[in-house]
């Protein structure tokens, strides 16, 4: 007995010896528990104001902004708790949805340091990478101690069909890393600790919600083009190209459908042509495209590179709103007035490999019947920070982006709202522009003849001058900005950033709405400039586009003192500005007398 007791000493220290742990992999795992502790911080637990649902969280900036699941937030209604794992828990408020890509931007309060991510790249992380899942699976964190779960990247670029047009995940990562219930809304982080997901969707075993190691979270990458889209307080919507393709073999992607209305058939796309580059990347099946396209906002601008006839061509097109107008939160409203029913997933049915018969099984998603109960009670804390708006999530901070806006831009309320503005200017062959505008009437005398406008009705205004898509409307409304701000329109909002101009930079952008016309005007992000402006008469129409420049001081403030006027892909007019005058209507020169007419 005492040699046995001594052999099975003697083996469990040479065990101890043989098995001395590495130095490298002692410093890998003091990493690894150290990026676990920064990416704690960063995660929140979320709760609805009972208590009894929620999901998780990241927050992404010092003042509380966090990203998180519609199908989260739409049980929470515009007020929820939200839990750190310091211990405490905070109020938040609802501030942007996108219900077509399932996220939700919301404000936690009560803190300006709070611990924000670090936002990573996800188009440069490679299948096979470590990654970390945190959040709050089946809501376990009494304490708001993220639980952490650790695997690889097990694919990128996925497709993940949308019920009806909501809840897409389009160019989404998959990872085999855990994600069950609870965990939607929340982050995944590469090996450093950088967010480059949100979690929310995941395959599960038929009969019970369990994790079978496929998961998928929305690319951050995705987030970022519609971050200030969210931050505008909106209800945002998702594009489409107004066409639809279809895979022809041998890595041959085809426009199969095409609306003539839409911008790239006014682009020169037509049916039959040959897709092959798309917002930068090639494009060699119909589901590739329809991949990319999911990641964009509507209104956005891409390049389109296709191929007719052996003939290479290039085009920038807009993308087009995925639904109508209320179209949107008309669907949601539906849904809500709905009795919950099981959704599924227009994609294909796994089979069933066992054979028994049984019903096949489906890839669940996020159920948004179940999402949009009643809405509970604003907390006073959270209601001096929202303000219901049909079409918005909360437009308080809209409002807030509006005076953002017009305390910055210098040439903001410039001109003085009962008086006409009259423009001497010169164009690129030394030939006389004059422009005068006011709230009745616009008049433009260039090389290209004289033409007049009453704006009675914008829709009476027309496009006009021919080819112009709509100068003297457009003129109209740039002065009416600087005369009168957002009063002097039907309605007026912050839209968030969009890419103008020929680098095709982004810009926020505000809208203006009137007679149903939009009029977007663009603001550098830096100065807050108004550096030009887009007025649409209709959606199957080119706007007329002005681009401003080389500003000087005016009065009070500063104007532009170079214009480009372009019409679809057409320049119209461009001119240096000698002098800006403000007269009484009274004293204006008479108006010429010849009168506009629409475009065809």
């Amino acid at each position: 007995m005492r040699l046995l007791l001594l052999l099975s000493l003697a083996w469990m220290l040479g065990t101890s010896t043989t098995h001395a742990v590495a130095p490298e992999v002692l410093e890998a795992e003091a990493q690894r528990i150290a990026v676990v502790e920064k990416i704690s911080r960063s995660t929140i637990a979320i709760f609805d104001s009972k208590g009894q649902g929620g999901g998780s969280g990241v927050l992404i900036s010092a003042d509380g902004y966090a990203l998180t699941n519609f199908h989260v937030t739409a049980p929470c209604g515009a007020a929820m708790k939200c839990g750190l794992n310091d211990g405490k828990l905070y109020d938040a408020v609802l501030v942007g949805l996108d219900p077509p890509g399932d996220v939700a931007l919301i404000k936690l309060l009560g803190r300006d340091d709070f611990p924000a991510a670090e936002l990573g790249d996800s188009d440069a992380s490679q299948i096979g990478d470590s990654v970390i899942v945190a959040g709050n699976p089946f809501l376990l964190a009494e304490d708001y101690t993220p639980t952490i779960t650790y695997g690889i990247l097990s694919g990128t670029h996925r497709y993940q069909y949308p019920a009806g047009t909501l809840l897409e995940y389009a160019d989404c990562l998959q990872t085999d890393a855990s994600i069950n219930p609870g965990n939607s809304g929340g982050p995944l982080w590469d090996s450093q600790g950088r967010l480059i997901g949100i979690n929310g969707r995941g395959s599960f075993e038929k009969r019970g919600r369990v994790n079978v190691g496929v998961g998928y979270a929305i690319s951050i990458n995705q987030i970022k083009l519609f971050l200030t889209h969210l931050k505008s307080g909106r209800v945002v919507d998702h594009a489409t190209l107004g066409a639809t393709v279809a895979s022809a073999g041998e890595g041959r992607v085809v426009v199969d459908d095409l609306l003539e209305g839409s911008d790239a058939y006014r682009r020169g796309i037509r049916f039959g042509d040959h897709i092959t580059m798309f917002a930068g990347r090639d494009i060699t099946t119909a589901n590739e495209l329809k991949n990319v396209l999911g990641i964009y906002p509507a209104g956005w601008t891409v390049p389109v590179e296709y191929v007719r006839d052996g003939e290479f061509f290039k085009a920038n097109v807009r993308l087009a709103s995925l639904h109508g107008e209320g179209e949107l939160e008309s669907l949601i409203q539906q849904q809500e007035e709905q009795e919950p029913t099981p959704i599924e997933p227009p994609g294909p049915k796994d089979e069933d490999p066992e054979g028994e018969g049984e019903a096949p099984r489906r890839l669940p998603i996020p159920n948004p019947l179940e999402a949009l109960p009643p809405k509970p009670e604003i907390p006073e804390v959270v209601s001096k920070l929202f303000e219901e708006r049909i079409g918005f999530a909360n437009y308080h901070f809209n409002r807030m982006h509006q005076e953002r806006i017009a305390e910055a831009c210098p040439q903001w309320m410039v001109l003085t709202a009962g008086k006409t503005l009259v423009v001497d200017a010169t164009d690129l062959l030394q030939q006389a522009v004059a422009i005068e505008s006011s709230a009745e009437e616009g008049s433009l005398r260039s090389v290209r003849g004289q033409f007049f406008a009453k704006f009675d009705t914008l829709d009476a205004a027309g496009n006009g001058p021919p080819g112009s898509g709509g100068m003297l409307a457009a003129v109209h409304q740039w002065r009416t900005l600087l005369a009168e701000g957002p009063a002097g329109f039907e309605e007026c909002y912050y839209l968030g950033q969009l890419p103008f101009g020929p680098r095709q930079q982004l810009y926020d952008c505000l809208v203006a709405m009137e007679e149903g016309m939009p009029t977007h005007f663009y603001f550098d992000t830096s100065s807050q400039r108004l550096i030009g402006l887009e007025h649409h008469t209709s959606d199957d129409f080119d706007p007329c586009t002005i681009r401003f420049s080389r500003f000087e001081a005016w009065e009070s403030g500063e104007l532009p003192m170079t214009w480009v006027v372009t019409f679809g892909d057409n320049a119209y007019l461009e001119f240096n500005v000698n002098s800006y005058q403000q007269v009484d209507k009274s004293s204006a020169e008479e108006a010429p007398a010849e009168e506009d007419t629409n475009d065809e």
